[in-house]
């Protein structure tokens, strides 16, 4: 935190329910916000300078976010309550297992599009493992739980035959691998990404195949103890609350 984001003492968040002028003023200093960190960058923005370029008081800016990563937070969720509502009711006619995550995987692009150029730019901060703007963080585990119910949703309403034994980590690693097409997407300089979206397109065939092969009766003890080192893998890299998120049990 900078000298100037220390003037005032963070105030807890608002106890009662929103009114529409506490939403705006709140959609206004995050909006002013998303616009500073891609003018400054995430490091060259301040909670003043929030304040001060949307109208409020640092007291105020305060009042509804108590740091910048609560801003970051917030936009994290704002991504994706946009994405959920842009491919929500497009899932509902679609039964096949490639044409939903496909669906899903370029949703998630249409609608990060216009923060491009900003996640290129938080990526600096995000990546580092002990930053609580990290996808993996306990900060993030609110937004990184929907994200996963999202994709559990996508299996379970396909007609896909999934194994019980692969359908309890699948939606985990499907997140993991939407993870893998953001990275991918953040480092992307071709012209409107079409570059991620070709990934898409040729990796979510592959993946379906994968899950299709799984449910073959020979391979089944193969995938069992495939899932099993996957989960002690992932419980020995990651923190327990990432576990948690991803359908584990505790040890």
């Amino acid at each position: 935190m900078s000298p100037s984001d220390v003037e005032a003492t963070p105030a807890r968040a608002p106890s009662k329910a929103p009114t529409r002028k506490g939403e705006n003023t709140r959609n206004q200093i995050l909006e002013t916000a998303l616009r500073l960190f891609r003018e400054r960058g995430y490091d060259g923005t301040t909670m003043r300078a929030v304040a001060e370029e949307a109208g409020v008081s640092l007291g105020s800016a305060y009042y509804y976010f108590r740091s910048k990563e609560h801003l970051i937070q917030a936009y994290y969720q704002r991504s994706h309550d946009e994405h959920l509502q842009d491919c929500s009711g497009r899932l509902g006619s679609e039964r096949d297992l490639e044409a939903r995550l496909l669906l899903v995987l370029r949703s998630k692009i249409d609608t990060s599009a216009p923060y491009h150029r900003f996640a290129g730019q938080l990526f600096r901060t995000a990546s580092d493992p002990d930053s609580p703007l990290s996808p993996f963080s306990e900060e993030s585990l609110p937004v990184r739980r929907q994200a996963t119910e999202l994709l559990q949703r996508v299996v379970e309403g396909s007609d896909a035959k999934v194994t019980p034994t692969l359908a309890q980590e699948l939606p985990g690693l499907l997140w993991l691998y939407l993870m893998g097409i953001i990275l991918f997407w953040v480092h992307d300089r071709s012209t409107e990404c079409v570059r991620t979206y070709r990934l898409i397109d040729r990796t979510t065939e592959l993946v379906v195949r994968v899950i299709g092969l799984a449910s073959m009766p020979l391979l089944r003890p193969l995938v069992k103890s495939a899932v099993v080192l996957t989960t002690e893998l992932r419980r020995l890299a990651t923190p327990d609350h990432l576990g948690e998120a991803l359908g584990e049990e505790a040890p």
